[in-house]
């Protein structure tokens, strides 16, 4: 169905009220008034809001109407016809279409005033505990690090995903209810090893530890598919970042936030975005993780302990259980723009962001080649990787060039070198240390750092 303007004073006729008429009765006296009519009035009052907002013909009301279009009780198309005739743009009749087209076109400045007044009035009404990350101050064009426009709810309240804060850990042998092909993220510092089931972390997304006495949390963002080990004790801060889950999603990716200041975080990477700790040029730093099989895990580290299921929350912790119908999907659950020229937008990454640079293999290119001879901004790399697994390690090589399989690997002398959680090490005492990486969905990874990264081709 397509509105136009002849139907929307139709619209109006029928009730019998003119839009100025409508809108003076409703105390409409400011773009923040229109906006909040067009998403919470009534339907007469929505109607003239909407007829207004055309008639004033300005594109710096689009993110505010794409915004109200989500949570107004009018069809979608309404708002589509608004945003057509004051953008001129035809990017669809959904949320999602305007969303992506959002992204897509900066160049459009949102009135920044009533932006901000929409988010805070919405967002509050959803859950007043969002208070923290919604001062003013913050959200203003020039103190936040991402578009606050592309900021939107992901459907859950303040640590409505709760982190698990130095879990119950069990060993090995006393985890009956983990199944051999089980999914875990391995973590291993100081020797102290840890296994993180996903089909547990997927209904807590952060956990915040510390392992072989290094403080760290693991943000794990489902939607993305990424799951990142960062080192949370700050230089200059007394105390180590505790963090959680906000709530909010900037294009498909969790905001995290410390408990300190609460400033929200770019999960992805691991910097402040907004709140307190913006231009404070903090960047966490990342540790090694790895995906595998419980089975693998636990083979190569017979003294791992594991998360129990007793994390003092009510879930159902069965495999394959949570986010199964995302997962198994080649959907998205919110909008983005997706550059799927070379791969599709749930295909798997592995991405390493070091060395002055940042460099992504895609996961299939381990399908049939176990071992891979590559380098990143000049310094050689060896990664070994098993697809069916997503698994996949990442090792300084110096000048040495492996062959082998996921589980050994050999340099070119015949030396046969050991793969640890640690380095790639020799009977004879020589290492070669181990580089932080993660698996990722392409979407995130090239919607992140696309023209930042370098992409492996082989």
């Amino acid at each position: 169905m397509s509105l136009t303007r002849r139907q929307f004073t139709a619209a109006l006729a029928g009730v019998g009220l003119a839009p100025s008429c409508v809108l003076a009765q409703s105390g409409v006296e400011s773009e923040f008034d229109l906006l909040l009519a067009a998403v919470s009035g009534q339907p007469d009052h929505a109607f003239a809001a909407l007829t207004a907002i055309r008639e004033r013909g300005k594109p710096d009301l689009a993110s505010g109407l794409i915004m109200a279009m989500r949570y107004s009780r009018l069809p979608e198309n309404y708002f589509a016809e608004t945003l057509a005739a004051i953008t001129g743009a035809k990017a669809g009749s959904t949320w999602f279409d305007w969303m992506v087209w959002q992204e897509n076109n900066p160049q459009i400045v949102p009135h920044q005033s009533s932006l901000i007044a929409l988010k805070r009035d919405i967002y509050l009404r959803i859950d007043p505990n969002f208070r923290v990350f919604l001062n003013p101050e913050h959200l203003n064009r020039d103190r936040i690090k991402i578009r606050l426009e592309e900021v939107t709810w992901g459907g859950v309240r303040k640590d409505g995903i709760p982190s698990l804060d130095n879990p119950k850990l069990i060993r090995a042998a006393k985890a009956d209810y983990m199944r051999d092909d089980d999914l875990v993220f391995g973590v291993s510092i100081n020797g102290d090893t840890r296994a993180y089931p996903l089909r547990i972390m997927g209904w807590h997304e952060m956990f915040n530890e510390v392992i072989g006495g290094v403080p760290v949390a693991l943000a794990y963002c489902t939607l993305c598919g990424s799951g990142i080990l960062f080192e949370t004790k700050i230089k200059r801060r007394r105390k180590p970042l505790v963090f959680g889950s906000s709530g909010f999603l900037y294009r498909s990716n969790k905001l995290m936030f410390d408990r300190a200041t609460h400033s929200l975080w770019n999960q992805f990477t691991g910097k402040p975005v907004s709140g307190k700790l913006v231009n404070s040029g903090i960047e966490l730093q990342q540790r090694p993780v790895v995906i595998t099989s419980w089975a693998n895990w636990q083979r190569d580290n017979p003294d791992t302990r594991i998360l129990s299921l007793r994390t003092g929350h009510r879930r159902d912790y069965g495999s394959g259980v949570v986010y199964n119908d995302y997962f198994a999907s080649d959907d998205l659950m919110f909008p983005t723009a997706v550059d799927q020229r070379r791969h599709r937008q749930k295909d798997f990454v592995f991405g390493i962001r070091e060395f002055g640079g940042a460099k992504a293999w895609p996961l299939k290119s381990f399908r049939k080649k176990k071992v891979i001879n590559d380098k990143m901004q000049g310094k050689p790399l060896v990664l070994i990787g098993d697809a069916a697994t997503r698994t996949v390690r990442a090792y300084e090589r110096g000048n040495e060039t492996f062959s082998g399989s996921a589980t050994a690997v050999k340099s070119k002398d015949g030396t046969i070198w050991l793969i640890t959680e640690d380095a790639l090490v020799t009977t004879d005492g020589r290492s070669l240390p181990r580089v932080a990486g993660h698996i990722a969905y392409w979407f995130a990874w090239n919607g992140y750092l696309g023209a930042q990264s370098a992409l492996y081709r082989g």
